[in-house]
């Protein structure tokens, strides 16, 4: 598989787009918005810069991971002729649903189509396509072209040659795979979001603050970003819908989400992209502090 197209210019599209390109795929990066577009393309450009000037990669690395990615604002022309599809869009289900019908009538019928939720079963994604058996999760972390780690999702008709060939593929990508099933959050969120949870209930209840609650995990626990500070990287929203997936899915209160997250997602207080969660935050840092922050 060489001809990829990536759903979403977004954070998580340009990131997944920068790291086929770069391992020498060819990607279709498509979004309705030609702005989104640019937008996207100067940060893959912004970011291989940085991976010239810490000389990761070479200028000649850099030119031809340019090369590998065309734009479009046309899921039918840009899914044409693609061997794998990845929808980085944003984590609503409504609209997954819609966009995995959309591919399945345009993308060849060979062709592996892939999501990159965090948390909506990919069995119910699936069940919307006429080729259950060739659609699969591939959550990759934030930021992309640092982070290692890809979880691949089986739905429940994910045939076993399809889960092979994306753990393959994943590989070429320099990332590591690990397979997991398909319930409620996978496994990176539902063991992530009850301990982000369980940080704004601390707050909440006055135990700390917020950095102070920061403090003691990254200090006592060696996680690299304590979990108040990454709540706002990943978005307040995003936090809150996975953690109603988790809620709904296993009816267990102990999923069920702090009131203050609630207060904060519905007064538009939702980290980073918004300016303002837990911390206060300048606008369009993220990517830098996060992908800095994970290299320390």
């Amino acid at each position: 598989m060489k001809n990829i197209a990536v759903i979403g210019a977004g954070t998580m599209g340009n990131g997944i787009a920068h790291v086929f390109a770069q391992n020498g795929f060819k990607v279709n990066l498509i979004d309705i918005s030609e702005k989104s577009l640019e937008k996207a393309i100067a940060t893959i450009n912004k970011n291989l810069d940085r991976q010239v000037s810490k000389d990761l990669i070479s200028e000649e690395d850099k030119t031809n991971t340019l090369q590998n990615i065309t734009t479009h604002t046309s899921i039918e022309n840009g899914v044409s002729d693609r061997d794998l599809v990845v929808e980085a869009a944003t984590e609503n289900v409504e609209l997954k649903l819609k966009i995995f019908k959309t591919l399945d009538e345009n993308a060849p019928k060979n062709a592996i189509l892939a999501s990159n939720t965090s948390s909506i079963s990919i069995t119910k994604i699936a069940a919307v396509t006429n080729r259950p058996d060739k659609v699969i999760g591939m959550h990759f972390m934030n930021p992309v072209p640092v982070m290692i780690l890809v979880e691949i999702i089986r739905g429940y008709a994910t045939s076993n040659e399809v889960t092979n060939l994306i753990m393959e593929t994943s590989k070429q990508l320099k990332k590591v795979p690990v397979e997991v099933n398909d319930y409620p959050g996978f496994v990176a969120n539902r063991i992530l979001m009850p301990m982000i949870n369980e940080a704004i209930i601390s707050l909440h209840e006055g135990v700390a603050g917020v950095e102070e609650i920061d403090t003691v995990m990254k200090l006592g626990m060696a996680h690299p970003m304590g979990p108040l500070q990454l709540a706002d990287f990943i978005g307040l929203d995003v936090c809150l819908s996975i953690l109603n997936v988790l809620y709904d899915g296993f009816g267990n209160p102990k999923y069920a989400p702090c009131p203050l997250l609630v207060n904060m997602v519905t007064a538009g207080k939702l980290g980073v992209k918004s300016g303002e969660g837990f911390y206060s935050w300048g606008h369009g840092t993220k990517d830098l502090i996060v992908a800095e922050n994970f290299k320390k």
